[in-house]
């Protein structure tokens, strides 16, 4: 899937995925919302992929939702919020939380603006590394909107209450710096395509079964009761006891440090 809005190519075992309409700023338009959520789709396919890392094209990560095209044709608009449950994610939604659906580490890169939709597209992933030239916001007030990428749910698990009130009332740009204390990324770095390539080769040398149960315990359980949150760890500890991988992953810290771990197992 290379070329066309969305870029995904994959090697070793990681998914790049960037968003590419450089001359806008990876603004996102409808056929960018159905390329991201087609690339989400093929990735959830994907048996040997171990981790995603989530990118913008030409030094920026998105200047969020292209107000202008969707203003043009309200249909797309419709089609973009349309749902056919009230419970279900719609397209907009699905572009953010797509990403915490994956059975696999996702990690942001986030360079130059990540504003409005774009911030919501990466308050989706598990790890968010900034630039530390980077700017976010949560921009949609500006624009007489609401943040409804499902971005809220992110976010609330990251800053309090009141924070969260004041950064959407407000649409604040902030600096990278600004946006790491307030928990809205994980780590800033000078070069952070490289830190995230380092960590991911760090992550894969842990079983792919193992993150996936770790995403999904950490995501089902983060705002459960404790008694979800131990019958999770239970649950999700006896089928890795039963796998392959657990084996594998004990060989490697003995006899074969480089023995390959099988495909991890279906846990979503």
């Amino acid at each position: 899937m290379e070329g066309g809005l969305v870029r995904l190519e994959k090697h070793q075992g990681i998914a790049y995925v960037t968003l590419s309409r450089p001359d806008k700023y990876n603004a996102l338009n409808f056929d960018m919302f159905k390329a991201i959520d087609k690339a989400i789709k093929q990735l959830q396919q994907d048996k040997q992929l171990r981790l995603v890392i989530l990118t913008g094209a030409g030094g920026n990560f998105s200047s969020g939702l292209d107000v202008k095209s969707l203003s043009k044709d309200p249909g797309k608009a419709l089609n973009l919020l349309f749902k056919w449950l009230p419970g279900n994610a719609n397209l907009a939604q699905r572009v953010s939380l797509g990403w915490q659906r994956l059975p696999v580490p996702v990690i942001a890169v986030i360079e130059g603006v990540c504003y409005g939709g774009g911030m919501q597209i990466v308050l989706g992933a598990d790890i968010r590394i900034a630039a530390d030239t980077a700017k976010l916001s949560i921009m949609e007030a500006k624009w007489g909107l609401v943040p409804d990428m499902a971005g809220l749910a992110g976010l609330r698990q990251l800053v309090s209450k009141d924070q969260a009130l004041k950064l959407t009332y407000t649409a604040e740009v902030l600096n990278a710096d600004e946006a790491l204390s307030l928990g809205l990324v994980t780590e800033v770095a000078a070069e952070p395509m490289a830190r995230a390539k380092a960590l991911a080769e760090q992550i894969m040398q842990t079983s792919p079964d193992a993150c996936a149960a770790i995403k999904l315990s950490i995501n089902r359980s983060w705002t459960a009761s404790l008694r979800s949150l131990l019958s999770r760890e239970s649950l999700s500890q006896v089928r890795l006891l039963l796998g392959r991988n657990r084996l594998i992953a004990a060989l490697r810290q003995t006899k074969d440090p480089q023995k390959p771990y099988r495909n991890r197992q279906p846990w979503w």
